[in-house]
């Protein structure tokens, strides 16, 4: 018995001398290109950000419970069309430098050099990367606008592990196979940004967004050919990581589960009726649906008739 805790201390001491050894080990193949660039020194950063993301939609919605829904239409808009701008900035990169570089869409490696294509596309990468924490504002908006009922499992798990695990691909492989994913995403998004900024400009242009369900099978399409493309590379065993190749199978697959689902339920299942003002199948995201005939409030403020500032 009294040889246990010294057995004991030492199979704890293995185990963190090998924890520490993977560390330095994974430190040691990083991609020393990124190291002094923001949020890249450390994942802490990062981890900060989502926690806080995570603390907001707990809490967001009670502290918004006894307060007037805000519009934020303006700020929408602008933030909508600017988050087509800044993901159209990062397909153009992707696209231009890839292709300067000769870059494979079948297997391609990555270059850690300093060539102007190369650290173009990194720059590309982690703007990519960024554009996924700006994001964070879908969640803020719905809080303040409170639509919690857009607020899904689908929706936070989405945006807090794009943000999140996206650091690990900048930290380690900003370049080579990365590149497809997003820039095939970034294109999405400009896509997705365009009918959100249109619908937050208000109910005269909801008869032109007659397109939102092709949006999401747009998204399952994307995470079908994620996966067929990273299972290609696995077998034809591009040397790219491995862990990170069956990372992404099992990631993309979590995605076609989910918005599967959504996807039945918004546009396949019989529509409920409205109850207490939300459509319980689906509505429009990030935009402004159109009104009730119900007073319309803004900001705080209650309109008595009539159609709210800025609409």
């Amino acid at each position: 018995a009294a040889a246990e805790p010294p057995r004991a201390m030492g199979l704890v001491s293995s185990v963190v001398n090998d924890t520490l050894e993977f560390y330095r080990w994974t430190w040691s193949i990083r991609d020393k290109r990124v190291d002094d660039w923001p949020l890249m020194q450390s994942p802490f950063p990062t981890l900060t950000i989502s926690t806080i993301y995570l603390l907001t939609v707990w809490l967001g919605p009670k502290w918004m419970k006894t307060r007037e829904p805000f519009q934020l239409r303006f700020l929408l808009v602008v933030y909508n069309f600017g988050m087509v701008l800044l993901n159209f900035f990062i397909f153009k990169e992707l696209f231009l430098s890839s292709r300067a570089r000769g870059y494979s869409y079948i297997c391609q490696t990555v270059d850690y050099s300093d060539n102007v294509y190369e650290v173009r596309i990194a720059a590309a990468l982690w703007w990519y990367y960024v554009s996924k924490g700006i994001e964070y504002l879908d969640t803020v908006f719905f809080i303040l606008r409170k639509k919690f009922n857009q607020i899904s499992f689908l929706h936070v798990y989405h945006h807090f592990t794009m943000f999140t695990l996206w650091w690990i691909g900048i930290k380690w492989v900003a370049g080579g196979q990365a590149f497809f994913g997003a820039q095939m995403n970034s294109f999405i998004h400009v896509i997705m940004y365009m009918y959100y900024g249109l619908a937050a400009c208000g109910p005269k242009f909801q008869k032109y967004l007659w397109w939102k369900r092709y949006l999401t099978i747009l998204q399952l399409v994307q995470f079908h050919v994620t996966i067929g493309h990273t299972a290609l590379s696995i077998y034809i065993d591009c040397p790219f990581p491995k862990w990170m190749h069956w990372g992404v199978i099992f990631y993309a697959v979590t995605f076609i589960f989910l918005f599967g689902n959504f996807y039945y339920r918004t546009y396949k299942l019989p529509k409920e009726p409205v109850k207490n003002g939300k459509i319980a199948n689906g509505a429009v995201a990030n935009g402004v649906s159109k009104p009730e005939n119900n007073p319309v409030v803004e900001n705080g403020k209650k309109q008595k008739k009539g159609k709210a500032k800025g609409e």
